[in-house]
């Protein structure tokens, strides 16, 4: 089957290649672990899942990383602020090896519920000092950095294709945004080395040729995945804010380093997850964890199907009603689903259909439409295993039986109904029941009790 990826380094869809035949080595930038992940940090690891599972659904095997970053994310872009993680632990009055411990335990908490399939290793930066310092050294000698009072840069001027990914106007971003300089050469460049202003006092900080300090954000990609990964590799994800900065730096520091032109192949980035037709992030507010989504009676997997419902380079506008929609929907899907025989076959027409849809730059939205048009066709046959076949790519466990959570108010109602059927007031017994109808529940009579299910 013929593999198509949307590529930002090249701005167009191309038929997929990977570097060596049957194998796909691929890094997708991690969370900053100083805070919880919220809905639309969780928005991009939904996408990259279904890249996974459309990758091993082509019998690729896979070598996937995906790093946390656990220092060096500091307030600016441009690398001036404080560190995320410093703040953190203040904020919290913890070290911020229990802040990083603390939130990358509920990430992955988090990750499980909505059925993202783990990564192979998780790297952090704090354990690949040396591996970042070593990468510093071979800029420093091939004449990429130089040194100022507040650490080590990179010279962007030397990079001749610096910002070709996403085609970037590297001259409007110049002219167009004002940064002070300091002691910088060029308003791109930045930083692979940061000296602690007063060394002992923040808590994460190494010894290095150049004095005591910690890494640059963009060092610590570039190290990580080179070493899992090696000089050149196949697919770099992440969300579409880093394609300016964070990944165009990436490219020029690899690039230069390694001399590996492209570093990687293909570039996917997800657009943004939008509240009020905004970006969601902690800075604006009003947003929503997980686990608040679950404390207002969604499930995970009603997060994750309304994330099906839209391409990944298509935005997404999220509110609670939105999610009721979906929510709605997905019950829907799972009863459908639910009342399938199965004949043991696979219906081959659905299915090619499908793969053309998931294998078209991952076009789940489509996919998701074939899956409904499978189910509404009365004709069709081999739907049980078909379907099966297309949840390895949703992860929606649609032939999972989830144990049903009646509201008191149901409850209460059956139990009247059982005692009007035991004294034989049929009447009342069948107006309880249309009751529990109009509720969004459906009420059967069988030989060995009563059938509850939730329309």
């Amino acid at each position: 089957m013929e593999l198509k990826f949307y590529n930002t380094l090249t701005n167009k869809k191309e038929i997929f290649k990977s570097l060596r035949k049957g194998e796909v080595k691929i890094y997708g930038c991690g969370p900053t672990v100083y805070w919880h992940q919220h809905i639309g940090n969780l928005f991009r690891y939904i996408f990259e899942d279904y890249l996974i599972r459309v990758l091993k659904y082509n019998k690729y095997k896979l070598n996937h990383i995906i790093n946390i970053t656990d220092v060096g994310h500091l307030t600016s872009d441009e690398d001036s602020g404080d560190d995320k993680m410093e703040i953190a632990a203040q904020r919290e009055k913890k070290s911020a090896k229990q802040i990083a411990q603390y939130y990358i335990k509920i990430f992955k908490q988090d990750l499980k519920k909505l059925n993202i399939t783990e990564p192979d290793v998780w790297p952090k930066a704090t354990e690949h000092i040396k591996e970042q310092i070593d990468l510093i050294k071979i800029l420093e000698k091939k004449g990429y950095t130089y040194k100022t009072t507040d650490g080590i840069y990179f010279d962007t001027s030397k990079v001749k294709d610096y910002g070709k990914l996403g085609n970037i106007n590297i001259e409007g971003l110049k002219a167009g945004k004002r940064i002070n300089l300091k002691e910088k050469k060029n308003k791109t460049d930045f930083a692979l080395w940061k000296f602690s202003e007063k060394p002992g006092v923040r808590q994460q900080e190494w010894k290095s040729p150049w004095g005591i300090g910690f890494p640059g954000w963009h060092i610590e990609c570039s190290a990580m995945s080179s070493k899992y990964l090696g000089k050149q590799f196949d697919i770099h994800t992440g969300g579409e804010d880093h394609i300016q900065i964070h990944h165009t730096n990436e490219i020029a520091q690899s690039e230069s380093a390694f001399g590996k032109k492209p570093w990687v192949k293909y570039w996917l980035h997800s657009r943004w997850l939008l509240f009020k037709g905004e970006k969601m992030s902690k800075s604006k507010g009003g947003i929503f964890t997980l686990s608040d989504l679950e404390e207002k009676g969604f499930s995970p997997l009603e997060y994750r199907y309304l994330c099906l419902t839209t391409h990944y380079r298509k935005q997404l506008n999220f509110s609670i009603e939105i999610l009721k929609t979906a929510q709605t929907t997905y019950q829907r899907l799972k009863t459908s689903t639910s009342e399938i025989i199965d004949d043991k076959k696979i219906n081959k027409t659905y299915l090619k259909e499908f793969e053309n849809a998931i294998n078209d730059d991952l076009n789940i939205s489509n996919a998701l439409q074939v899956l409904w048009k499978l189910l509404r066709d009365k004709k069709a046959t081999g739907k049980y295993q078909t379907i099966k076949k297309m949840d390895e790519i949703f992860g929606l466990d649609l032939f999972k039986k989830n144990k049903l959570k009646i509201p008191k108010e149901i409850n209460d109602l059956i139990k009247q109904r059982n005692k009007a059927r035991g004294q034989k007031d049929w009447e009342k017994s069948d107006a309880l029941r249309d009751k529990i109808t109009k509720l969004g529940y459906s009420i059967s009579d069988k030989k060995n009790g009563i059938e509850i299910k939730q329309l």
